[in-house]
């Protein structure tokens, strides 16, 4: 199953706080903690997807990350492949976040603050879907790095209403069933007692205000359909398959709520001569039987431009040429990969009369009767292995 979104398993906007987050974090950990819900497996994969979201939101670095390429960029930056996978277990995540259970380790001084809502506002914010868009790159373009505008419909802030739903400026009533707070508690008797609980309210659906006057562009709703032209920037070296977030930049939530993300998946367009191999570039290079045997000197395409390289006479085939930092950028910025060149004979299907003479005493010479040594073989071997 994948992961979920870190900032939708902690109730918070992209733009929360160091300390909305902790309060977030903290009041899932109450409601999913082992202590409260024994025996709940569910639970317990709660309490620790709210641990491993909030270990990387409250890390400034991991959360930068995690913004620009979500769950792809966070291999192995989650706290030992995270929390939910089984890097670290209950008494690692008490040792850790310690002080969100108010110090100590867990135990009775966590459930020292539980209790008591007091009439606390709940009021439901509204969220904006997310867009997927999908990005071709050429491998320059993956190589630089690439400022790319594309042209999206999604939904967007009503003009005529400034996205408030409510028409000509008119104003909000409080809701007069849950009194502004977004929720309605109910009370029931059982034969434990009396058992109390809370729900979205009905007549609000949980924003605490209810419109007097909706405006017509959107009717209430502060959104409207539209087409919007993003510039979005993709760093060098992303990789077929990477998916990128852009905050805030996908469907407009209704009525002032928190828009979506904009997140895009990148495609790479073939290259007519390279192939990709991570960070590294592989090219087929052809060359005749004399050039092999007396030596050339041959160009090789680059992503830029082309470079000349020396081939030596005696090149057997086979043989892996490497051009340091010819490759493709690492996308988190560790180095540059090489465009490594493999050596291929190029044999005709056809040749003439008099080629067919010449080939005919070269077949009789010693220089062209095969005689692999052992260093050849130990060659080969490593070729093998290259392709492997």
């Amino acid at each position: 199953m994948s992961k979920r979104d870190y900032y939708e398993v902690l109730g918070v906007s992209k733009n929360a706080t160091g300390p909305e987050l902790k309060k977030a974090y903290r009041k899932k950990a109450i409601q999913f903690h082992p202590d409260k819900n024994p025996d709940n497996k569910e639970a317990e994969e709660k309490f620790k997807e709210a641990a491993e979201a909030y270990e990387v939101l409250s890390n400034d670095q991991k959360r930068q990350r995690y913004d620009q390429y979500g769950h792809a960029g966070m291999s192995g930056a989650a706290g030992g492949g995270g929390y939910g996978g089984g890097g670290m277990n209950m008494d690692d995540i008490f040792s850790h976040f310690g002080d969100i259970f108010g110090g100590g380790g867990g135990g009775g001084s966590f459930f020292g603050g539980f209790g008591g809502g007091g009439g606390r506002s709940s009021q439901r914010v509204n969220r904006g879907s997310n867009l997927r868009v999908k990005v071709k790159l050429t491998l320059k373009e993956i190589a630089n790095g690439v400022e790319k505008k594309i042209k999206v419909k999604k939904y967007v802030e009503c003009n005529d209403c400034k996205g408030s739903g409510a028409e000509n400026g008119s104003s909000h009533e409080t809701c007069t069933q849950c009194h502004g707070t977004g929720q309605v508690t109910r009370i029931q008797n059982t034969i434990l007692g009396q058992m109390q609980t809370s729900a979205v309210c009905p007549s609000c659906n949980g924003e605490g205000k209810i419109i007097t006057n909706k405006c017509k562009s959107c009717a209430g709703e502060g959104i409207v359909k539209d087409e919007e032209v993003i510039t979005i920037n993709i760093p060098a070296g992303v990789a077929e398959g990477m998916q990128l977030s852009v905050s805030g930049r996908g469907n407009a939530a209704r009525r002032g709520g928190v828009n979506g993300d904009l997140l895009i998946l990148v495609q790479e367009e073939e290259h007519p001569d390279l192939v990709r191999d991570e960070n590294d570039l592989l090219y087929n290079l052809f060359i005749s039987i004399p050039d092999s045997v007396l030596g050339t000197a041959v160009e090789i395409p680059t992503i830029e431009n082309k470079v000349k390289v020396k081939i030596d006479g005696g090149t057997q085939p086979g043989k892996i040429l490497r051009l340091r930092g010819k490759g493709l950028p690492d996308v988190n910025g560790y180095g540059r990969g090489d465009l490594l060149v493999k050596i291929n004979i190029w044999v005709p299907n056809k040749v003439s009369k008099d080629e067919q003479k010449i080939l005919e005493k070269l077949q009789a010479s010693e220089s062209f009767k095969p005689n692999p040594s052992s260093q050849e073989k130990s060659f080969f071997k490593k070729v093998r292995n290259f392709f492997d």
